[in-house]
């Protein structure tokens, strides 16, 4: 062997013996096994918030006439129906799910657009 293969082969095991050796994970003593559950939430409405979308329903139906974006998320939190998870914007959000679902769902849609930025809850037979 020559002088240079010799000092790449110290060098390539110089390169591993610098590198730290992997930790193996520990695997669990039992494949199956069974995990306590938390206790269930007495009742439904407290365990399942809502959707802003639900919550918007549930505020027009309670006002009984059109609204904006706006006045509905301030509706909704002054209710307790929904707050924002720290959105910057919850209104567009609101108002850009509405004017999909009506898009997509056409004449079964829960809304229907009165005039510009005015929602209502669609009639329902």
């Amino acid at each position: 062997m020559t002088s240079k293969t010799k000092a790449v082969k110290t060098t390539k095991t110089a390169r591993a013996a610098k590198k730290p050796a992997k930790a193996l994970k520990a695997k669990p003593a039992v494949k199956n096994a069974t995990v306590a559950k938390p206790a269930a939430k007495e009742s439904k409405t407290d365990a399942k918030k809502l959707s802003q979308m639900a919550a918007a329903v549930a505020v027009l139906a309670k006002a009984g006439e059109p609204m904006n974006c706006k006045a509905l998320v301030e509706a909704m939190s002054q209710q307790g129906l929904w707050t924002s998870p720290g959105g910057k914007t919850p209104e567009a959000t609101l108002y850009a799910s509405i004017l999909r679902e009506i898009n997509a769902k056409g004449k079964d849609a829960r809304f229907v657009k009165v005039e510009r930025g005015q929602f209502a809850l669609a009639a329902r037979k």
